[in-house]
């Protein structure tokens, strides 16, 4: 993995994320799209397996449901195939007609 598809995993999950961990999830999934996907989607299923709310009363309120709603988002942002990632090329990228060239000719006169 070099060194700017690193930066953008950390970027897209967090400069806490420990980067041996996403060199050896990308050396079995050989894309960082996976690899965030795995990342998310474990994040998420960590949050969800424990209580999303706690409340003692008149002590404290502790409320993780939104995060889950974060991460949820960033999932079907990820998921979705035209969402830019660095190594990839987007759909429909490399052809004449998604490149914004239009060929102009004349046409014959009658």
């Amino acid at each position: 993995m070099d060194e700017a598809s690193r930066r953008w995993l950390l970027a897209t999950l967090g400069p806490a994320t420990d980067t041996t961990d996403l060199e050896t999830r990308y050396a079995r999934l050989h894309s960082l799209r996976a690899v965030a996907l795995e990342v998310l989607r474990e994040r998420r299923a960590t949050l969800i397996a424990q209580p999303l709310k706690v409340t003692l009363s008149g002590v404290v309120s502790v409320d993780t449901s939104g995060n889950v709603t974060v991460l949820d988002r960033l999932i079907a942002e990820l998921e979705d195939p035209t969402t830019p990632v660095p190594g990839e090329e987007t759909p429909g990228e490399g052809t004449e007609q998604s490149s914004g060239i239009l060929r102009l000719r004349e046409r014959p006169r009658r």
